[in-house]
């Protein structure tokens, strides 16, 4: 857990990639399988919001819609490289999963959903790509915004190099194949691509199996070569990333190079629909009293000390926009900069070290732990 108190704002070179969420609602345009249990969800985006949905390759979006009489939001990483009047994202069906499995089966161009402009850090920050070595490592849909990646680093110059690692279970679910090859064909030089699969025999015995510390520690060192490489993409479930992460730091690798963002990390501590339970305070129970900012709007709620509420859980309760996606801690939609109090952060798996030390917090993961907390969605 991580304890937050409230530090001065400052500017920031990924500022370019934070922005307000909003919902809009789009038409879909195309909807194209991938695999047995993936598809390709294109939204038609109109001129008038050209600028709401201008994005950089690796960024997200959180979408809501209404199944089953029951409102779901979902995070879904954008595959392609920006393009005029378009935008595309992979979704690959969980199991037991409500949206996933809806978008599968009964989504179909012509319906319409609303989709939030996009967000997220997982950005190239390097503003130089005339030159260099770029490499990612996913599993599964981690491959995704990696897609949109590749491709735009590999057509930013006629020197970068990508090398990606990219593991699933068999051959049957690779998402993306034909692209993948497609990218291949028109960069052979640049571009290098090393299937790992946990459940299929490959020629080469480091390509078989699942990826583990050894398995990876040999893949580093016959394939990839980190010195190198200057920027790393890692996007996939929690266990893979921290490995990732992990084995490059004890190899030497600079932790400002690498970028990574999860797919899953453990089921949501709220409902689906994000709805606010209805909470109230006994006249002789303390409370913990948060206000917050939004849309230049001030609001204020009271939140039970025994309740333990998160301030986006809270919020909720008098702000029904209060912008939020997967209330896990994973995509940073709920980010907001604590400027009065005190919060313990329960999870965190999208803000950077130095987001924290300037005073955000994911509201959706962040607790009071001072009787007036103040947060402000719009810094």
């Amino acid at each position: 857990m991580t304890t937050t108190t409230p530090t001065p704002p400052a500017t920031d070179a990924r500022a370019s990639a934070r922005r307000r969420a909003r919902f809009h609602p789009l038409r879909v345009s195309a909807v194209r399988a991938l695999t047995a249990d993936a598809v390709e969800v294109t939204f038609a985006v109109p001129a008038e919001l050209a600028d709401a949905f201008d994005y950089a390759p690796g960024q997200y979006v959180a979408l809501r819609t209404r199944v089953d009489g029951v409102e779901v939001r979902r995070s879904y990483s954008i595959c392609r490289p920006p393009s005029p009047g378009a935008l595309t994202v992979g979704i690959k069906r969980d199991p037991g999963g409500r949206f996933s499995t809806w978008a599968q089966t009964q989504l179909r161009p012509g319906d319409e959903i609303e989709v939030m402009n996009p967000q997220g850090t997982f950005v190239s920050a390097r503003t130089d790509r005339t030159t260099g070595h770029v490499v990612g490592i996913a599993a599964g849909s981690g491959i995704t915004p990696i897609m949109a990646l590749a491709a735009s680093v590999l057509g930013a110059s006629d020197t970068t190099r990508f090398t990606l690692v990219y593991t699933n279970r068999s051959s049957t679910d690779v998402m993306f194949v034909d692209e993948l090859a497609d990218l291949k064909d028109r960069y052979p030089a640049r571009l290098a691509v090393h299937h790992v699969l946990s459940r299929e025999q490959r020629t080469a015995p480091v390509l078989s199996g699942r990826i583990d510390e050894q398995r990876l520690r040999v893949i580093l060192d016959a394939l990839v070569r980190p010195a190198s490489v200057d920027e790393w993409f890692l996007c996939g479930p929690l266990a893979l990333v921290q490995l990732c992460r992990d084995v490059l730091a004890d190899v030497g690798v600079d932790a400002a190079r690498v970028r990574f963002e999860l797919f899953t990390a453990g089921a949501s501590p709220m409902a689906p629909s994000g709805a606010a339970p209805s909470i109230s305070a006994r006249h002789d129970e303390p409370v913990r009293t948060i206000e917050l900012t939004l849309d230049g709007t001030s609001a204020r709620v009271e939140s039970p000390v025994s309740a333990h509420e998160s301030i986006l859980a809270a919020a909720l309760r008098v702000r029904a926009d209060v912008p939020f996606a997967c209330a896990g801690g994973v995509c940073g939609t709920c980010r907001a900069r604590l400027v009065e109090g005190s919060v313990q952060m329960s999870e965190n798996y999208a803000l950077e070290p130095d987001e924290i030390e300037r005073g955000y917090v994911l509201t959706c993961q962040s607790h009071p732990t001072s009787d007036r907390v103040v947060v402000d969605y719009d810094v």
